[in-house]
């Protein structure tokens, strides 16, 4: 519903959005891609994911009735790609490839796949299981927010916390991310089961 308001469903929602888009762990891929003599531009990169996100959020319970999937096994299927990519992040592998052509830096791979690709549309579909639609806005907006925050200072983020300083990011959200994936499973296999 669109009227509960609740901190800590918003920071909750937050805080699996911050790890599942994980701006921090594509720092090296920004700094990469502007080693080029690419462009990233902060503010169409934030946009554009924004657009696209909030309209699979609500675009996408229309594209899950037309498969007949209802939102509790989305959001099973969806706790279990989030703990596929907490895998990733925790032990240092690559399951998700991601080799679209690039010819747009911003477009692509910043906006997709990075920030707006599989894995956060799919968490943003699960978690209405879960959340208030306006605590995810809500958690969407500030995400986008620090995305901006994050791609304007990526130089300067990365001198102030170094190789170890990312990679220790990274680990501790892969774990917390973990611990969301099972929480989400459990709740939404045991509804499934009755």
């Amino acid at each position: 519903m669109f009227s509960t308001f609740s901190i800590t469903e918003t920071l909750s929602a937050f805080l699996v959005l911050i790890g599942i888009i994980d701006i921090i762990g594509s720092i090296p891929i920004i700094l990469q891609i502007k080693s080029t003599g690419k462009h990233v531009s902060a503010t169409k990169a934030t946009i554009y994911s924004w657009l696209l996100m909030v309209g699979f959020f609500y675009g996408g319970d229309l594209i899950l009735k037309m498969f007949g999937c209802d939102i509790q096994s989305f959001a099973s299927a969806g706790a279990i790609l989030i703990l596929l990519m907490s895998l990733e992040m925790i032990l240092d592998v690559e399951l998700f490839k991601n080799s679209g052509p690039i010819k747009d830096a911003t477009l692509v791979p910043l906006v997709f796949p990075l920030l707006a690709g599989a894995g956060s549309f799919t968490t943003l579909i699960s978690m209405k299981a879960m959340y208030s639609d306006l605590n995810i806005m809500i958690a969407l907006a500030l995400n986008m927010l620090w995305v901006f925050i994050v791609i304007r200072l990526t130089d300067k983020i990365q001198n102030l916390l170094g190789k170890s300083g990312i990679y220790f990011i990274r680990k501790f959200f892969g774990i917390i991310l973990m611990a969301i994936a099972v929480k989400m499973f459990t709740e939404n296999f045991s509804h499934l089961w009755k």
